[in-house]
């Protein structure tokens, strides 16, 4: 059986609302894990980790867990190159499905983009999290849940 993992330090609250129905309508094992308290909604499928503050805690802690079929909902590009590895699925908050096939470009895109940055260079982050975003992220899980539940 499929469980959820949302690294959610960075979780927007724009999909908090759409993944707690999907979590409640197909009754996921679902585990957030964070180095705070962040509230999904309140389920017996919701477990809340709370582990040490610290860069990748909550990322080292997923990536401990996460078995071959599982879904991690992450930003972090770095930690959904370890999830499919292990032959698990992530999905980021704007609806990117990483995959074995996409997950290497968008690691070197990300480590290219640091590398510059740690020149001295100053980028332009994401755009803000939008609304399209949210839909985007909808229909990406709801498409993967279809598939996988």
């Amino acid at each position: 059986m499929l469980k959820l993992y949302v690294d959610g330090d960075a979780f927007p609250n724009l999909l908090k609302p759409i993944l707690f129905r999907w979590i409640e309508k197909l009754s996921i094992e679902t585990f957030v894990v964070s180095n705070k308290r962040i509230d999904i909604g309140k389920s017996k499928n919701i477990s809340y980790l709370i582990v040490e503050a610290g860069a990748d805690e909550a990322d080292n802690k997923i990536a401990e867990m996460v078995e071959a079929g599982d879904l991690v909902i992450t930003a972090d590009i770095p930690l959904a190159d370890r999830v499919i590895s292990k032959n698990a699925h992530a999905i980021d908050h704007r609806g990117e499905l990483y995959s074995v096939d996409n997950i290497k470009q968008y690691l070197a895109m990300r480590n290219l983009m640091e590398k510059i940055r740690e020149s001295g260079e100053t980028t332009r982050g994401p755009a803000p999290f939008s609304q399209k975003n949210a839909h985007e992220f909808a229909n990406q899980l709801h498409k993967f849940l279809s598939r996988h539940c």
